[in-house]
């Protein structure tokens, strides 16, 4: 096991309040796949460890630690006191010491004594992948709302980790009274107190999801359909979301850039509107309590008409990547083989030559055609157009294009058509108003039945 030196003054970045952050060794305590596992096989496991331990060296860096050592520790079986085996445990005690490492980063999931033990063997800080990506989201929250999910995500996942690894954790605070009892434990008082802050936590958020609703039924009046953008972390949805909306949103290289979630206006090829929302990232493994906090507003990719799952196709783990994302989306409650409803769009073709570019599209041109997807650069532009198209003839498809003739005096109905439907075109003749609208079908029979409509003849 030989640590990969990551030591430069690039991994050197100062934190928000200026002082350099401690020395940190990321360690990969990756199961070796064993002969015949099939759930091995289906998971995680085959991913390219290097490319896993790269990604986790990746979050380290995203809250300006300085990586001073990334090593590979392949695990055989999982110890249940320290994870890994007592050997390596020893092994990695001599390279902390060596290097004067002031926290360990774990790229896997720690219980709470897994985590208490190592810390006492290591004799410093060890944070897990839950827990570095809850430090991660907790530095990227801007809005209220990102702000009260990531503190309930990481109270959480705090209460868990209330452990009797220190004695003050055992002592008794006194009761009421003259004699006192024995009052309760300070590890009692913690959970109490973290749980009272959760509840008031969940009760805010209960007040966040009603907003939302009612925005998305304020967005339902005007109407405008929902098209929304997932897709792993760092695959270039919000380079993507600024080339389709002309929008400012941060994009960079680097693990969850975007955190807070942004709408905007989405403009159409033939002069239709919809609402482009970019969404927080997806990663491996990610925290069950961060897709609990965030379902608020995750909310709005359940409630999207379409979803554009974002792949960086250049990169080695594609598939690997593709797999977390379908995992997260069955989580909400979404099926990621709804051909009708998901649209893929593979990213970051610019990194290709001709050749390797022509090969993409053939294998894109053999898929069935319920799985469509599309090859775009949202860095160049190279295909946007394309997919803008697919995006309008799949909203097309589900509502009904009627032409109808109402009085320009009808204030009320005309009114009502602008609220409740597209209205495509538009002529004033003899007193009346000649319009060509578009309906979801949910209100076809009451534009038939109200104004007369019939359907439109190209």
């Amino acid at each position: 096991m030989e640590p990969l030196n990551r030591e430069g003054s690039a991994d050197r970045p100062r934190s928000a309040e200026g002082k350099q952050s401690g020395r940190v060794i990321v360690i990969g305590p990756y199961l070796r796949m064993r002969r015949g596992d099939a759930d091995a096989q289906a998971s995680d496991v085959v991913r390219d460890s290097e490319a896993r331990l790269e990604e986790a060296t990746g979050l380290a860096r995203a809250i300006d630690l300085t990586i001073s050592d990334a090593l590979i520790a392949p695990v055989s079986q999982i110890r249940p006191a320290t994870y890994l085996g007592k050997g390596k445990v020893e092994e990695i005690t001599g390279l902390i010491a060596g290097h004067d490492i002031e926290l360990v980063v774990m790229d896997c999931a720690l219980s709470p004594i897994q985590q208490r033990n190592l810390e006492k063997a290591w004799n410093t800080k060890v944070l897990d992948r839950t827990g570095l990506i809850l430090e991660i989201f907790g530095r990227r929250a801007k809005t209220k709302e990102g702000s009260l999910q990531v503190e309930l995500a990481h109270l959480n996942y705090q209460r868990s980790r209330l452990v009797r690894s220190w004695t003050h954790l055992e002592r008794q605070r006194g009761g009421f009274g003259f004699m006192g009892g024995p009052g309760e434990t300070q590890i009692e008082a913690d959970r109490r107190l973290i749980g009272d802050r959760i509840t008031r936590l969940e009760n805010e958020l209960k007040k966040v999801q009603a907003t939302r609703r009612l925005h998305r039924a304020g967005r339902q009046r005007v109407p405008y359909r929902v098209v929304a953008l997932v897709g792993y972390t760092n695959a270039g949805k919000s380079t993507l979301f600024n080339r389709l909306t002309r929008a400012d949103v941060q994009a960079a290289d680097m693990l969850f850039a975007t955190l807070d979630p942004t709408l905007r206006a989405l403009s159409l090829p033939h002069g239709g509107k919809a609402m482009l929302s970019d969404t927080v990232g997806f990663i491996s493994n990610l925290p069950t309590q961060l897709v609990a906090a965030f379902r608020a507003t995750l909310e709005e990719v359940l409630e999207a008409d379409i979803i554009l799952h974002v792949r960086d196709i250049s990169h080695e783990d594609a598939e690997a990547q593709e797999r977390d994302v379908d995992t997260v989306l069955r989580q909400l409650g979404i099926d990621p083989d709804s051909g009708a409803r998901i649209l893929e769009v593979w990213n970051k073709i610019d990194r290709f030559d001709p050749e390797e570019r022509e090969n993409l599209r053939n294998i894109a041109a053999r898929r069935p055609p319920e799985r469509p997807c599309f090859l775009v650069s949202a860095v160049s532009g190279e295909g946007v157009n394309e997919l803008l198209t697919a995006i309008e003839d799949r909203l097309a498809a589900t509502r009904t294009t009627l032409d109808l003739s109402i009085d320009a005096s009808d204030g009320a109905g005309i009114s009502w058509l602008h609220r409740n439907a597209e209205v495509l075109n538009k002529q004033l003749h003899d007193g009346r108003f000649d319009m060509t609208v578009r309906v979801d079908e949910t209100k076809r029979d009451i534009v038939v039945s109200r104004f007369d409509a019939v359907p439109h003849v190209a």
